[in-house]
């Protein structure tokens, strides 16, 4: 394959007339369009595709997604949809996250364990998709950001994660996600947006029992991705020994300093809030999840902004699912002309040091 131009993210060059070539399902090495004959043997069969002007750079990974749902009618969704329905439909947002240039995620939470089998089907070339990493279930407190609030205790509602209290019920839920798939798992530190009866502002999880699953997710080899926006929930998360912290809006200084004390990496999802707040009525967002998008919006990219010029380390993540899948490349623009990243250093973010963060360094990114 050759083109024009190729990015080399780890030393920030643009390369031109370069050439990559790929045997079997993995690159073999990259090097000058002049150079081909040297390391293609004489005789051996290969095509070229000429991409003429075109710009290359590794597959992108997208941090933090949902694939196996996606903004249709905030109602409908909750009460007729089922774990059918999204084994049925995951596969289009698969292939709509590829087709966007996102060649692996990070699937950080689905009511079911659908995205294990969808995973198990890209890799084995049944529909075309992403590399996955999934977080199966996720876990939340009763009555959290992941549970469902708000509606008549006689009406028996599942939550969106594995509603789980104090530390031996989160010991036992991380082994059981992972016996059942989890290559991460994911833990609610913080109220959220879209959730009813729960403030942004307010932890969730204690620290004691975020980091119970801390340690028994790597006693297994797992990492914790941590959903925090309230300020204590980051501190909780970040002292109790999480990879990163998911969406990060009301940081404080004592977040920052712990952040980059550890190496925690921040996943910003930044488009999600415009979304909600220009689009969610359409898609049938309560009036509340608008309301806590416009509240936080006011403060989020200048605390997120604040974090990346102290140091904290930052990996791309966009919480495609609150906005259709395929969008996934919109965050880019905002963490350059909102946050000030060089476009080289946000192209880092979703290339080599997203790949860190999941621990593919070997090979990708």
């Amino acid at each position: 394959m050759k083109a024009a131009h190729l990015v080399e993210p780890v030393t920030g060059r643009v390369l031109t007339d370069q050439a990559v070539v790929i045997e079997g399902d993995r690159i073999k090495v990259v090097v000058a369009a002049a150079d081909l004959a040297r390391v293609i043997p004489p005789g051996a069969s290969a095509r070229t595709i000429d991409l003429g002007g075109a710009t290359l750079l590794p597959g992108l990974i997208d941090c933090h997604t949902h694939v196996t749902s996606q903004p249709e009618n905030f109602y409908e969704d909750l009460f007729r949809r089922s774990p059918i329905d999204e084994a049925i439909t995951a596969h289009l947002y698969a292939r709509r996250t590829l087709a966007a240039g996102f060649t692996t995620i990070r699937n950080v939470g689905s009511g079911s364990y659908a995205e294990v089998a969808l995973k198990r089907f890209i890799n084995q070339g049944l529909f075309p998709g992403p590399r996955i990493y999934t977080a199966t279930k996720g876990l939340g407190i009763t009555g959290g950001h992941a549970d469902i609030n708000g509606w008549s205790p006689d009406v028996p509602l599942r939550g969106y994660a594995q509603i789980v209290d104090g530390v031996d019920a989160i010991r036992h839920a991380v082994r059981e996600q992972i016996k059942y798939g989890a290559d991460l798992i994911k833990i609610t530190a913080s109220g959220g947006v879209l959730s009813s009866g729960d403030s942004v502002h307010h932890e969730q999880y204690s620290e004691e029992e975020i980091r119970a699953a801390v340690e028994e997710a790597a006693r297994l080899g797992r990492k914790v991705a941590a959903h925090a926006h309230a300020a204590k929930g980051i501190v909780n998360a970040t002292r109790a020994g999480v990879a990163s912290i998911e969406h990060g809006s009301l940081i404080d200084d004592l977040g920052i300093a712990l952040m980059k004390q550890k190496g925690t990496y921040m996943v910003p999802t930044l488009y999600t809030l415009d979304f909600i707040i220009d689009e969610g009525k359409e898609s049938g967002v309560p009036q509340y999840g608008i309301d806590k998008a416009r509240e936080i919006s006011r403060v989020q990219r200048a605390n997120l902004k604040k974090a990346y010029q102290a140091g904290v380390k930052f990996a791309y993540g966009t919480d495609a699912a609150v906005f259709p899948h395929g969008r996934n490349a919109r965050d880019f623009g905002i963490l350059v002309d909102q946050l000030g990243v060089p476009p080289m250093e946000a192209i880092r973010m979703a290339t080599q040091y997203a790949a860190d963060l999941i621990g593919i360094s070997d090979t990708a990114g």
